[in-house]
């Protein structure tokens, strides 16, 4: 039995559980999943945006148990700090956190216009404009990381918090069809190549169940 556990709901809607999963993978941590029931009323709420508590994803690891995603890879951070989650060098730990909570706390536009859904497929969606502004402040995050730190990662050759906050974003781009310069679609095929995004993708695939408020003909 794995020394902790964590909750997650969809793995095809669910971009807070994916980056919660995917902290827990990059930080190494022995881990057994629980997947939330489809048609609870709190997991329904939490993929489609209409909690302002969130307390899914929720890792237990020992006499511990936290949710809210930022908060889970901070500790993750302190009980695996090999891993380097937060970066060694102090300004770039600062940015690292400070692009984080960026993605925490806002992009409201795009996560209402491109819900994530790795099933779908969009070629023709046609982003709005308050989505599109996002999309552009996005990009310019991951142009200054990626042309600071040297990549292929955002904060250089090591996976970060960043790196997981950002992931479900390159699904929601891919899923879309969003048009990206260069730099910013090297960096979404250096996430998807991920084999930890192979894994969820193929748990995503075997899902049986849809939500139908994320299931529109675009």
């Amino acid at each position: 039995m794995a020394s902790a556990k964590l909750m997650i709901t969809s793995k095809n809607y669910s971009s807070w559980s994916l980056r919660g999963w995917l902290m827990c993978k990059f930080a190494k941590l022995d881990f057994d999943e629980e997947v939330a029931p489809p048609d609870d009323p709190s997991t329904r709420a939490e993929i489609l945006l209409l909690s302002s508590s969130i307390l899914v994803p929720r890792l237990t690891h020992e006499d511990v148990s936290v949710w809210d995603t930022l908060a889970i890879g901070e500790y993750l951070n302190e009980i695996k700090p090999k891993a380097g989650l937060l970066p060694a060098d102090r300004a770039a730990r600062a940015h690292c956190r400070a692009i984080s909570g960026e993605m925490h706390s806002g992009f409201s536009a795009l996560r209402s216009a491109l819900p994530m859904n790795l099933k779908g497929d969009f070629p023709n969606f046609k982003v709005w404009s308050r989505a599109q502004g996002d999309i552009e402040r996005i990009c310019a995050i991951w142009r200054e990381c990626l042309g600071t730190y040297g990549g292929p990662y955002l904060f250089g050759a090591k996976r970060t918090l960043a790196d997981a906050m950002y992931a479900p974003v390159c699904t929601r781009f891919m899923t879309y069809h969003v048009k990206l310069d260069k730099v910013c679609a090297a960096y979404c095929k250096t996430i998807m190549a991920m084999p930890e995004m192979a894994e969820w993708i193929a748990g995503a695939q075997s899902e049986p169940s849809d939500i139908d408020e994320l299931e529109v003909e675009f």
